[in-house]
């Protein structure tokens, strides 16, 4: 996966879209990798939490239209083409550990959606952020307008539709698009990966996906409820329980 990188330490893997020179635009194949990416990092108990984050000076400018011709032609290729993208954004999604987009430059289009699908977005101040889709008679994905709606409601999100305008961090941050900006973007966020590193999985993973649940009002309650019951079942549980009356910091092992 030349086009996308991934490291991993303490617990904390970092991926980086890296095609610098168009501006970490994505193809079409990368969508099918983030897609094969973040479901393997959902079996992976080594990785704790995920930062999403793109090489050189943007974070990408979304997908790459250059392709479109070769990859996007006609309506079952276009078809096919976002059932990759909604792919890969709810890997991320739905991805059982914490995942934390870092921003810069460029962020647009289709990398909005990967970003709306981390949990956390942190930008710096020279982000720039759009949904040119008005622009190339495409209707934004019902999977990417929904984690719009969710962030931004349905004003905001109105308006970043319906006029494919571009906004800076601190308008992303005064409409709940973004949650900080940061001097280093990355910097703060392997910080709070690291932070949230350190905390047992069970309780995150099962968090999250209640969470995400009432947010798309598709809460499955059996479901919750078996996550609630294997994490009081848990390992983790009993060695929560004896690091308290330890006062030491827990050794969680995510079982």
């Amino acid at each position: 996966m030349s086009d996308i990188l991934v490291e991993s330490n303490g617990g904390v893997a970092v991926v980086t879209l890296s095609r610098p020179g168009h501006r970490n635009a994505v193809t079409y194949a990368m969508w099918r990798q983030l897609a094969e990416l973040f479901g393997a990092f959902d079996r992976e108990p080594s990785v704790r939490s995920i930062i999403l984050t793109g090489a050189g000076a943007d974070f990408s400018a979304g997908a790459d239209i250059s392709e479109f011709d070769a990859v996007r032609d006609g309506l079952e290729d276009s078809k096919s083409y976002e059932v990759a993208v909604d792919a890969a954004g709810d890997a991320i999604y739905q991805v059982s550990k914490p995942t934390i987009a870092a921003l810069r430059g460029y962020c647009l289009g289709g990398a909005a959606h990967l970003a709306m699908s981390c949990d956390f977005r942190i930008a710096e101040n020279n982000a720039v952020f759009g949904i040119p889709a008005a622009r190339l008679s495409i209707v934004y994905g019902v999977s990417a307008t929904r984690k719009l709606y969710a962030l931004v409601g349905v004003t905001e999100a109105k308006r970043i539709l319906f006029s494919a305008r571009r906004f800076d961090a601190g308008q992303a941050l005064d409409i709940g698009f973004i949650d900080q900006v940061a001097d280093s973007a990355l910097a703060a966020a392997h910080d709070r990966a690291a932070e949230l590193a350190e905390n047992a999985p069970l309780t995150i993973a099962g968090a999250k996906f209640i969470l995400n649940g009432c947010a798309r009002g598709t809460l499955d309650h059996a479901a919750a409820d078996r996550l609630i019951d294997e994490a009081s079942a848990s390992h983790d549980y009993i060695e929560g329980r004896q690091a308290f009356k330890d006062k030491r910091p827990p050794r969680f092992l995510g079982k």
